[in-house]
């Protein structure tokens, strides 16, 4: 569609740092390489790269498109939902913009109704969860699930997903995911070479960098220097700065405002179990065995809380909590995310009964009302460490 190499009529009136991104995906798009736009780690990035597109994060991190979607989604929404159709429909975002295709998943309510609306925005796939993990009926229809993505990539981009070329990429993911995980288990050091905010600001800026290779050889230098860092400089050294796991939601759109705080109020935080943390990283795909086979294993055990039950998120707490030597557990938790506000009474149980650690639960959204009650409970949550 030529539209779609088009800049929009608005371009100039953005700032420098969305009109490069633009710029970026244009180019790209110019050299014939499919853009395909996702929201969440259920869906199999190796299915869209094997089609010889690259997948680009469409999930919204600002305010500042809220007002576009509230136009057309209720007030009291989840504000990542509503930011990132805020930037669809007032076609703010670059990645959406030249987006050949979305996928989508049912994660939620409020993402499955949104992705009707951007269905009339662009083609949108919807792929549909099984509500839990441990059945074998769930592991038939998420198999199905992605059967029907392949075929749907397939037959938008006319090309064929072989068997080889998506055990190879395989392979180029389960590289990608331990070179990311190496770099997530910096925190385990004691005191760590790196913020978390740092870290946090990284994991996002990858998402919109295509280069692949770069990407890793990035990531695998920062993670040296910063090692290096430890031996040289950190190692045998004492710190009285609680060290803090961040739990719940994805936080990209609440970054300065809980994470800066945390920081700046005297932790350090060393561990993200979240959707933007190690989650999706710490099980690798299985290369031996039918790469759909291995594929639906593998994204079906996504430890999310839109999983009924959801023991693997209790498991992964309880180890990283003592890989991590944490002291105190902070979970963020977007506002009207429901499986995340409901599931926090058990997480609060687990980590104050059974790990025996401070909780703190923060319900905030994108907006900059609530600062200083935030800085005030995190003060306050930080003196008892």
């Amino acid at each position: 569609m030529t539209y779609m190499l088009k800049l929009p009529e608005n371009f100039e009136s953005y700032e420098e740092a969305r009109r490069e991104g633009f710029l970026k995906v244009k180019a790209l798009k110019e050299r014939g390489t499919p853009v395909v736009g996702i929201f969440c780690t259920y869906t199999p990035i190796e299915l869209i790269h094997a089609a010889g597109a690259v997948a680009v994060s469409l999930c919204g991190t600002s305010d500042i498109p809220i007002p576009h979607a509230e136009k057309h989604l209720p007030k009291n929404l989840c504000p990542l939902i509503k930011s990132s159709y805020g930037f669809a429909v007032s076609e703010t975002c670059p990645y959406f913009y030249f987006s050949d295709l979305i996928v989508g998943e049912t994660t939620c309510d409020g993402k499955k109704k949104m992705y009707e609306l951007l269905g009339e925005l662009r083609p949108t796939h919807v792929m549909h969860l099984p509500q839990g993990q441990d059945k074998d009926h769930a592991f038939k229809y998420w198999r199905e699930e992605l059967v029907r993505l392949k075929e749907v990539l397939e037959e938008k981009f006319n090309i064929e997903i072989t068997e080889e070329i998506l055990r190879e990429e395989i392979k180029e993911r389960n590289h990608e995911r331990k070179v990311l995980l190496d770099f997530y288990e910096l925190g385990k050091l004691n005191p760590s070479p790196i913020s978390g905010r740092e870290v946090n600001e990284t994991m996002e800026a990858l998402g919109f960098q295509f280069d692949r290779r770069s990407q890793c050889n990035f990531i695998e230098e920062r993670t040296r220097e910063l090692k290096d860092k430890y031996e040289n400089e950190l190692k045998g050294t004492k710190t009285n700065r609680p060290r803090i796991l961040i739990t719940g939601c994805p936080v990209g759109g609440v970054r300065e405002k809980v994470l800066k705080t945390i920081e700046d109020s005297g932790a350090d935080i060393v561990a993200f179990e979240n959707c933007s943390g190690v989650r999706e990283k710490m099980v690798l795909v299985n290369e031996t065995i039918d790469p759909i086979d291995a594929l639906t294993e593998k994204y079906l055990n996504v430890s999310c809380s839109v999983m009924t039950p959801n023991p693997r998120r209790f498991q992964a707490l309880d180890e990283m909590i003592d890989e991590y030597e944490i002291d105190g557990v902070i979970e963020v938790v977007l506002q009207a995310c429901h499986t995340f506000s409901v599931e926090s009474y058990n997480v609060k149980r687990f980590i104050t009964e059974k790990k025996n650690k401070p909780y703190l639960y923060i319900e905030t959204d994108y907006s900059k009302l609530d600062m200083g009650q935030i800085d005030t409970r995190i003060n306050a949550f930080l003196e008892i460490l």
